[in-house]
């Protein structure tokens, strides 16, 4: 693992890239290349040859120095969106991943496992080098603290049939998650029920924050007033350090789309 030097509210204290190989094998596969910073993407490089990229959703501090690495590297990359998935050399499209597509690349194999929900083409990796696995959430799962439910394409519901897909994983013993930001997860298994009731915790919260406003929410189709958004974002993220009240916004308007669509 690899920490880029990009702390900040959204990021924690740095983006995480990942190299993987399996024992003995010549070549790596990287997962988020992260922002677009020469002595990270120089270091990942260096621990090649690299015979695949992998992004784990669209934001820029694991994808800005995607297009780099590859010039660094010659290799090719794949993601979720067609932008990212790019052949060695950066000579054509290839195909982006496909939910429970399995990659045999450096002596792994790589399960896809799509998890949509803090943005629209967020995956997780499923490794397994034959002996045991460990899983890649990307920003679905965090070494510590939630994850936001992203401006344009965060659900809610989406990611709480994630969070249910990750709980189905049929692997032994506690698993290790391996996240975009924080430390590793010792047990993602029990971090994912733990991510499920907070999600469920707020969702009430919302709904009382609604009660207590006497507010109701416009129809389908109807854009969500922003000051219905201010007050149920200042009535239920009171207690949250100011820097990330924007993503806390993105998260109530995920939530309130949520409770409109039941």
């Amino acid at each position: 693992m690899l920490r880029a030097d990009n702390p900040g509210p959204m990021t924690l204290d740095g983006t995480r890239s990942y190299v993987l190989r399996a024992p003995g094998s010549s070549s790596c596969v990287v997962v988020d290349p992260g922002p677009a910073l020469e002595p990270h993407l120089a270091a990942l490089a260096g621990a090649g040859p690299v015979e695949l990229a992998l992004v784990t959703h669209r934001h820029p501090d694991h994808t800005g120095g995607l297009a780099r690495f590859r010039e660094l590297t010659g290799a090719p990359s794949r993601g979720g969106l067609p932008e990212f998935s790019v052949s060695g050399g950066g000579g054509g499209r290839v195909d982006p991943l496909a939910d429970g597509e399995v990659l045999d690349v450096a002596g792994l194999r790589i399960e896809v496992l799509a998890t949509p929900g803090h943005t629209a083409d967020s995956v997780c990796f499923v490794v397994s080098d034959g002996s045991s696995s460990v899983v890649l959430t990307g920003d679905t799962v965090l070494g510590h603290g939630t994850t936001v439910l992203a401006e344009p394409d965060g659900s809610l519901r989406d990611y709480l049939r994630s969070l249910d897909g990750l709980s189905a994983l049929d692997l032994p013993g506690p698993v290790l998650g391996l996240p975009g930001h924080g430390p590793v997860i010792q047990d993602l298994g029990s971090a994912v029920q733990a991510y499920r009731a907070h999600r469920l915790e707020r969702l009430e919260q919302v709904r009382s924050a609604l009660t207590g406003l006497g507010a109701e929410l416009p129809g389908a189709g109807s854009p969500l007033p922003d000051t219905l958004l201010d007050a149920v974002t200042g009535a239920v993220y009171s207690d949250v350090d100011p820097s990330v009240l924007i993503a806390a916004r993105s998260s109530v308007r995920a939530q309130l789309e949520y409770l409109r669509g039941r």
